[in-house]
């Protein structure tokens, strides 16, 4: 209940709040909402609700931008932020297998790492030229496989943050 009501709850109640008070600004404003695993639908094992609350981050964020636009809103946009896998204590009392310290050795980063890419990346959108929402992913497809391939070939980033068996 406690994942839900933060992760859920309390994204769709800032995002009103946040909305209301940039509605009446001259220059509207930026809502950033961050998923996470499972925001792309695949399963999330031992993690079920924090899975299906991020899946709900990406539909609201798209959903509201949607309703905007409806309404004719210009200049608040709605955007998704896609840190990838953030060693955060959540991600490693996950750490407990095989395949999961494999991973996370693997795919996973500090949160200064991922904030040294996300924040100016974040900073760019509203000089933008036009109001358009953006999905920031730092975590992309490409990289992931190819830290991968990295491992698989190489070795690379063996027990980096966990011992593996």
């Amino acid at each position: 209940m406690e994942v839900v009501t933060t992760n859920t709850i309390g994204v769709m109640i800032c995002c009103c709040e946040a909305i209301n008070m940039m509605l009446n600004q001259p220059r509207g404003g930026h809502i950033f909402n961050i998923d996470g695993a499972g925001s792309d639908g695949r399963p999330t094992p031992r993690f079920a609700a924090y899975g299906a609350t991020k899946q709900s981050v990406v539909h609201l964020t798209k959903s509201l931008q949607a309703e905007l636009q409806m309404q004719d809103v210009k200049n608040v946009m709605v955007h998704n932020l896609s840190p990838g896998m953030v060693t955060t204590d959540l991600l490693m009392s996950g750490a407990n297998t095989k395949q999961a310290k494999f991973f996370i050795n693997i795919l996973a980063e500090p949160p200064d790492v991922v904030a040294e890419y996300l924040v100016p990346s974040i900073r760019s959108v509203p000089s933008r030229q036009s109001m358009r929402p953006t999905y920031i992913r730092f975590l992309t497809g490409l990289k992931a496989y190819s830290q991968i391939f990295s491992r698989l070939a190489f070795g690379a980033r063996r027990n980096r943050y966990v011992i593996e068996d």
